[in-house]
């Protein structure tokens, strides 16, 4: 999977659709094969990007979930501290 696509169900607060159109983007992307496409393919890249955001955020309100909801900083936190370990981000 894309290491770019985040996950965006049961985050306190919820994924905005400005997160959900990112991540769609970038799931079309890779499917793709292109970063930008060319100008004859730019209507069926923009709407699959379109199709797709459409469909996660239909997703995202029907997820039902019992635990309860993840805090995005900390999360992000952990992440870091993980890539810190790992040697792949240094606190600088």
């Amino acid at each position: 999977m894309c290491r770019n696509i985040h996950t965006l169900h049961n985050f306190e607060p919820a994924a905005t659709g400005e997160e959900v159109h990112a991540a769609a983007l970038q799931y079309v992307r890779k499917i793709a094969g292109t970063s930008k496409p060319s100008a004859a393919n730019r209507e069926a890249f923009d709407r699959a990007v379109a199709d797709i955001a459409h469909a996660t955020q239909h997703l995202l309100d029907d997820l039902v979930t019992h635990a309860p909801p993840k805090n995005r900083e900390a999360e992000a936190a952990k992440k870091r501290a993980r890539a810190e370990a790992q040697g792949r981000y240094s606190a600088a």
